[in-house]
């Protein structure tokens, strides 16, 4: 192992700069165009262009500044998400930041990949930092500049990235597998039901039966503990699992992680509905629409519904996934309407239809092999991003040697 040296991250940066509101701000934003990059494409580890913004050529053009070039690291400076970053992807450039994203672009002394690992690994502390002083969560320029590093030499810091990366790499194919694959199911079921709930419920073949989702589940509702009260609520994990809708717009079709859990006695003290395995959950509150189903018993907050499947039923859970999953929310009212007037009673009231028995298990046959692999991969994001946070602090501190 070569000699490490201390830099501070200003002495090994081309560049380290915040981004601009554009002209006309949110208002004035595109349906296609330059890339403009915000808060909430950038997650730990990765890049997602859910709420991605474009601008036009104008637009772009004033903030030639902020210009976002390859390898470069991307940082959220404020706000909840503080202290996440990703390496830009290719096919997202050109492309511009606003101004709760910095912009990190190393020179010849490190790898990028090392320094966005290195800032994965002291993410703790940033966020410590982050909220001494401030009002809202922030990471000033000045406190970018002065993160110290610790740098091995070039060849160690490119070998140590290069383990992490290939981790990253795998994950990042298997969640781009499981997204194929859900497609999939969700053509295959329009395929098979093209009177589907993006259409209008009179379509539906003469021998297939109409009815509510109140009947035919049993449709539960959520509860939070009074927030005041912080002893019910726990960041344990062998308390009991408590989904949010932000836990379910991250879980992928199952979901095995939350970011909180409600200890037992908040269970039994507020008679919180268990949420079995294999249960679908729908958030109907807030954000319409996200969709996942339960690996084991859980819970949830009072925005979202879970739909325990009748011993008497013919459907299955992948079944009412794929129904939700393809439904026209629009239905219900408009958009601006339904976040503001959806209730348990309309999700109860919600009409459903149900092909004969011999469909529906040809049905379940066809993509059963989806929903199983899709499981399977989601088991092994979660083996290997556990062991990629293992190795992290062990690679960056030393402790685990690499052979160059």
């Amino acid at each position: 192992m070569g000699e490490w040296r201390e830099y501070k991250l200003k002495d090994l940066a081309l560049k380290i700069g915040s981004g601009a509101t554009p002209s006309g701000g949110s208002n004035n934003y595109k349906e296609f165009g330059i890339s403009l990059i915000r808060s909430q494409n950038v997650l730990d580890f990765s890049f997602t262009d859910n709420g991605l913004a474009f601008i036009d050529n104008e637009q772009a053009y004033a903030l030639n500044g902020v210009e976002v070039k390859e390898n470069d690291i991307l940082f959220n400076i404020t706000g909840d998400s503080v202290a996440r970053c990703c390496i830009v992807p290719k096919n997202y450039l050109p492309a511009r930041v606003n101004q709760h994203v910095a912009i990190i672009r190393t020179n010849d002394l490190s790898n990028y990949r090392y320094i966005f690992y290195y800032l994965q690994y002291l993410k703790p502390e940033l966020l410590i930092n982050a909220e001494i002083g401030a009002t809202r969560n922030a990471i000033t320029k000045a406190m970018l500049e002065n993160i110290e590093i610790s740098l091995p030499p070039l060849p160690e810091q490119t070998a140590i990235a290069s383990i992490l990366s290939s981790l990253d790499d795998k994950i990042d194919l298997l969640h781009h597998q499981n997204a194929t694959l859900e497609k999939m199911a969700e053509t295959l079921f329009r395929q098979w039901f093209p009177a589907n709930a993006g259409q209008v419920i009179e379509e539906a073949k003469d021998e297939w039966d109409i009815d509510t989702l109140g009947n035919v589940f049993d449709i539960g509702i959520g509860r939070t503990p009074p927030r005041k009260e912080h002893h019910w609520f726990s960041k344990n994990p062998t308390d009991v699992k408590w989904v949010s809708i932000k836990d379910l717009g991250t879980s992928g079709v199952y979901i095995s992680s939350v970011s909180e859990y409600l200890t037992p006695d908040a269970v039994k003290k507020f008679s919180i509905p268990v949420i079995p395995e294999n249960t679908v959950m729908l958030s109907f509150k807030m954000t319409i629409g996200r969709l996942a189903i339960s690996t084991e018993n859980m819970l949830s907050n009072e925005a979202i519904a879970h739909f325990k499947v009748k011993k008497d039923s013919k459907l299955f859970s992948e079944f009412l996934y794929l129904y939700l999953k393809t439904y026209q929310w629009e239905q219900l009212g408009s958009t601006s309407s339904i976040v503001e007037a959806i209730n348990s009673q309309m999700i109860k009231e919600m009409e459903i239809f149900i092909p004969e028995e011999k469909t529906l298990n040809a049905f379940k046959e066809a993509v059963e092999a989806y929903f199983k692999k899709i499981k399977s991969n989601q088991a092994q994001i979660r083996t290997l991003t556990a062991l990629r946070d293992n190795l992290l602090p062990k690679l960056m501190s030393g402790e685990v040697n690499v052979e160059i």
